[in-house]
Order: structure tokens, then C-alpha cells, then sequence
């Protein structure tokens, strides 16, 4: 079963949905990496044959491409050095 390109389809879109829900970034990463895979089974290929046939080679996969999305997207969407905001006044004292 793990070796079924719509399951991992349909792992991709849960995260995304769930990605839309929390808002942290944390799940796109898991929903890009489960995308990654079911395209690469979906494909074809000698590299879908070889990860078709170990469940922990696909896990390894996933989790490395998983890894370097979420990496990614903290360094393309995160927050950047001095990004911080500062208040000089408060506004309750009005």
C-alpha cells in the first residue's frame, strides 16, 4: 500500500488542508515531501522502482525531501534578521 502513488497523494493534500489550518509552515514541508514521492511513483521510472520496493528506503526519501522543503521554505518565507518590530509607546496609556 505505501507503495501507491495516490496514497501519498492523498497524504499531501491532508497536509496541505492541514497546513491551511496551522498556519506555521511546519506541515507544507510533510505535504511537499508526500507530493514529491507521489509524483516520483507516479512518474515511473528506475527511481520508482527502487523506491517502491523498501518502505524504509521510501521513508528515507520522504523524510530527506521533507527536510530540505521545510528548510526552504524557513529560508524563503521565515522571518529575517532584525524583522523584529519594537514599540516606543504604549497605546493603552492614551
Amino acid at each position: 500500500m505505501w507503495g501507491e502513488w495516490w496514497v501519498w497523494g492523498v497524504a499531501a493534500i491532508a497536509l496541505a488542508v492541514g497546513e491551511v489550518i496551522l498556519p506555521s509552515f511546519v506541515l507544507l514541508g510533510f505535504a511537499i515531501g508526500a507530493g514529491g514521492i507521489a509524483l516520483i511513483l507516479l512518474v515511473g521510472g528506475p527511481l520508482a522502482v527502487w523506491l517502491g520496493g523498501s518502505l524504509p528506503v521510501l521513508l528515507l526519501v520522504f523524510a530527506v525531501v521533507s527536510l530540505v522543503s521545510w528548510l526552504a521554505l524557513r529560508r524563503w518565507l521565515g522571518v529575517y534578521k532584525g524583522q523584529v518590530k519594537t514599540f516606543d509607546r504604549d497605546i493603552n496609556k492614551d
